[in-house]
C-alpha cells in the first residue's frame, strides 16, 4: 500500500508539474483603432527550440460552429530572439501555423491585426465596432500553443482603448481589482485561465452608462452596462424598464435557486438595427438597435434577449452538453443537444421576460402565438427532424433567408420553446400541480452558489432528472418531437395550459411591432409568403411556404412583386388587395420580376389576412397564467 501510495503521489506531482509548465501567455491588445475596425494584437508565450504549432481559436463557445474569424487575421509575424521566423499555415487546418523556434530561444512573440468588415453576423469586429463603441471578443485577438487545454493556459492581458472611452467586463483589473476607474491608457487585468479569459469580453464606448440592477437582499452584484452611438440611447430608457431588469435578477434566482458566478454584467451594445446575443458565464454580450432599450416596439420584439442570454449562465455555461464541452477551441463541437442548450433557454428566456416585467403576459402570448404560426407553416418539418437542425447548426447559422421555410433553420430555438412549455404542463399534470418545470430547473441547474465551473451533461442525465421530478416516458416524449420527422407543430403545451391558437385578419400588437422593427410583411398563413417592406427592397419575396399558394403559383424567393391588381406594388396596397378579394371571386393578380424577366401570376385566394392569436379555452383551467406569474420575492 505504501508503494501504491508513493506511485500515486509521484503521478500527482508529475501531473502538477506538467500543469505548471503549460504556457503562460501575455497579451496586449491595442483597440485604439476600433472605430476603424482594427485590433492590434501582441501575444507573448514561452517556447523551446524546435518545431512548434500555434493555433487561432476556431470553435467559439456559444457560437456553435467554427466561427473564429481567421480570414480577418492580417499582418501576421512570429518573432524570437529578435528575428522574424518563417511560418507555414497548415494545409488542412487553416487555423494552425507551423514555425521553428531557433536555438537558444525561450520565448515567442506574435503580432497580428484582426480586421473588421461589413459582415453583420454575430460579434465580428466590423459590426461590433462603430465610431463610438466596440465589443472586444478576446478569441479574435489571441493565439495559443496547439494541443493544450484552455483550462491549463493562463493569460495576463492588457487593453488600450480610444481616449476617454469607458469600459466594462467581468475581468478584474490588476492591482486593486477596481473596474470603476475606467479612463486610462492601458488597462491591466488579473491573470486568468484562457477559458475564463475568452469567456469575459469587454464592452467599451464614448457614450457609456453603468446601472446597478442588483435587487435588495441579493449578495452578488449585477450591472446593466450600456454603450451606444448616442447619448439619447442610454438616457431615454424608462425607469420601469430598469426595474424590470432588477426583476430579471430576482426571478432568475427564484427559478434556479443558486448562482454560479461572482457577479454578472449585461454588456449591452446599442447601435444599428439588428439584434443578437452571446452568452458568457459572468456576463452576456447583447446587441440591440440603437434605441432598443427606449422604444416599445423593440421591447415587444426583443425584450426577452437579456433574459435568454442570462439563462445561459446556468444552461450552457454551468451545465453544458458533453459534446459542446471541448477541452480547447480547436476540437469540433457536437451540437445534437442544442434543443436543450438553446431550446430550453428560449422557453426560459420568454418565461423570465414575462415574470420579471420585461414583457407583459399579453406580449408573451403574442410572441408564443407567432412561434406557433411559424412552426405550423414550417414546410421543412415534413422532411427534416428537429434534431438535425441542431446537428447541422454550424451550417444553418450561415444559411441565406431564401428557402428557409423548406430547408429549415435553427428551429430548435423557437420550436424548442413550444416543446419545453409542453414538458412543463406534463409535469404539472403528472404531479397534480405539485411540481413544475421550475423544480427541474432548480434540481438540475441549481446546486450550491459559487464561482464559475462546468458540469457536462448527456440526454440520459436530462431524462433522469425529469423522471426524478415527475416519472413519465420522457424518452418517448423527446423521440417523437425531436428525433422523428414531426410535420405538425407541437402545440400541446398551449392547449394543455388552457389556451388555443386562432387566426384573425389583424396582426397582434407584437405582430405590428415586428413589422415596424423587421420590415417584413408576414403572409405565410394566407398567401404563403414573406415579403420585404423596407424602402430599398419593398416587394422582394423573402421566402415562400413550400406547397403554399404562392409557391404553387410559381413564385420563389428573391422574386420581386412590382404590381398588384394593375397598380404599382406597395405593402399597403397588397394588404388592400387581399382584403378586397374577400368580397370578389376574381383572383389577386400580381406582376412579378425574376431578374430581367416578368410574368403575371394569379392567386385564387379569398380568405383575407390571417395572423395567429392566442385566446383562452374556457373549457380548461388557465395554467399558462400561473406559469407566467412572478415567483421572486
Amino acid at each position: 500500500m505504501r508503494k501504491l501510495g508513493m506511485c500515486l503521489l509521484l503521478m500527482f506531482l508529475c501531473a502538477a508539474g506538467s500543469r505548471s509548465s503549460v504556457a503562460q501567455i501575455k497579451l496586449a491588445v491595442d483597440a485604439s483603432d476600433a472605430p476603424r475596425h482594427i485590433l492590434h494584437s501582441h501575444v507573448t508565450m514561452p517556447a523551446k527550440p524546435g518545431p512548434m504549432t500555434v493555433v487561432y481559436p476556431k470553435w467559439i463557445p456559444g457560437e456553435h460552429g467554427p466561427t473564429g474569424p481567421i480570414i480577418d487575421v492580417a499582418g501576421l509575424k512570429f518573432i524570437s530572439n529578435g528575428k522574424d521566423i518563417p511560418w507555414q499555415r497548415d494545409l488542412n487546418d487553416m487555423y494552425a501555423f507551423h514555425i521553428n523556434i531557433p536555438d537558444g530561444a525561450n520565448e515567442l512573440q506574435i503580432y497580428f491585426d484582426c480586421l473588421g468588415n461589413a459582415d453583420k453576423s454575430g460579434f465580428l469586429l466590423g459590426y461590433a465596432s462603430t465610431e463610438n463603441l466596440t465589443g472586444i471578443s478576446w478569441n479574435q485577438a489571441v493565439m495559443y500553443p496547439a494541443g493544450t487545454k484552455t483550462d491549463d493556459v493562463t493569460v495576463t492581458a492588457s487593453l488600450k482603448l480610444p481616449t476617454s472611452w469607458q469600459y466594462a467586463t467581468a475581468l478584474e483589473r490588476a492591482g486593486n481589482g477596481d473596474v470603476s476607474s475606467r479612463q486610462m491608457a492601458w488597462i491591466d487585468f488579473e491573470q486568468n485561465s484562457l477559458t475564463q479569459f475568452v469567456d469575459s469580453p469587454v464592452l467599451a464606448g464614448r457614450y457609456f452608462k453603468e446601472i446597478d440592477v442588483t435587487p435588495a437582499g441579493e449578495s452578488r452584484k449585477h450591472y446593466l452596462d450600456l454603450a451606444a452611438d448616442s447619448e439619447a440611447a442610454i438616457n431615454d430608457i424608462p425607469w420601469d424598464w430598469i426595474d424590470a431588469y432588477k426583476g430579471l435578477v430576482r426571478e432568475s434566482g427564484a427559478l434556479f435557486g443558486a448562482r454560479h458566478y461572482n457577479s454578472y454584467r449585461y454588456l449591452v451594445s446599442l447601435h444599428g438595427t439588428d439584434m443578437n446575443g452571446l452568452e458568457h458565464h459572468q456576463s452576456s454580450q447583447d446587441l440591440l438597435p440603437e434605441m432598443g432599450l427606449a422604444n416599445s416596439d423593440y421591447r415587444n420584439v426583443y425584450g426577452y434577449l437579456l433574459a435568454h442570454e442570462m439563462t445561459h449562465s446556468w444552461n450552457g455555461k454551468y451545465r453544458r452538453p458533453a459534446g459542446l464541452a471541448t477541452p480547447n477551441y480547436q476540437e469540433p463541437m457536437q451540437g445534437d443537444l442544442l434543443w436543450v442548450y438553446e431550446g430550453l433557454t428560449q422557453h426560459l428566456g420568454y418565461l423570465l421576460a414575462a415574470r420579471s416585467g420585461l414583457w407583459s403576459q399579453d406580449v408573451y402570448r403574442d410572441n408564443i402565438a407567432e412561434v406557433a404560426q411559424l412552426m405550423t407553416y414550417r414546410s421543412g418539418k415534413k422532411w427534416r427532424p428537429l434534431e438535425d437542425t441542431a446537428a447541422a447548426a454550424q451550417l444553418l447559422y450561415f444559411a441565406p433567408p431564401e428557402w428557409d421555410n423548406w430547408r429549415r433553420n435553427v428551429d430548435y430555438y423557437r420550436e424548442g420553446a413550444l416543446i419545453w412549455l409542453e414538458a412543463d404542463t406534463i409535469i404539472r399534470q403528472q404531479t397534480k400541480g405539485a411540481k413544475s418545470l421550475d423544480d427541474f430547473c432548480k434540481a438540475f441547474y441549481g446546486g450550491e452558489s459559487g464561482p464559475p465551473k462546468l458540469i457536462p451533461y448527456t440526454e440520459d442525465d436530462i431524462i433522469a432528472a425529469l423522471n426524478s421530478i415527475a416519472p413519465y416516458d420522457w424518452k418517448g416524449f423527446f423521440q417523437t418531437r425531436i428525433y422523428d420527422v414531426a410535420p405538425q407543430a407541437p402545440l400541446a403545451g398551449l392547449t394543455n395550459s388552457g389556451w388555443k391558437v386562432v387566426y384573425k385578419d389583424e396582426p397582434t400588437v407584437v405582430g405590428r411591432s415586428r413589422e415596424a422593427v423587421q420590415q417584413q410583411l408576414d403572409m405565410t398563413a394566407s398567401l404563403g409568403m414573406m415579403i420585404d417592406m423596407s424602402a430599398e427592397s419593398e416587394g422582394r419575396v423573402i421566402d415562400v411556404v413550400m406547397g403554399g399558394l404562392a409557391e404553387k403559383a410559381g413564385i420563389a424567393p428573391a422574386f420581386k412583386i412590382v404590381a398588384v391588381n394593375g397598380r404599382k406594388y406597395s405593402s399597403q396596397w397588397m394588404r388592400e388587395a387581399v382584403k378586397q378579394a374577400t368580397k370578389s371571386k376574381d383572383p389577386i393578380e400580381l406582376i412579378v420580376a425574376n431578374g430581367d424577366f416578368f410574368k403575371t401570376i394569379k392567386l385564387d385566394y379569398h380568405d383575407g389576412e390571417r395572423y395567429a392569436h392566442l385566446v383562452r379555452d374556457d373549457s380548461k383551467p388557465d395554467i399558462l397564467t400561473e406559469i407566467l406569474k412572478a415567483k421572486g420575492k
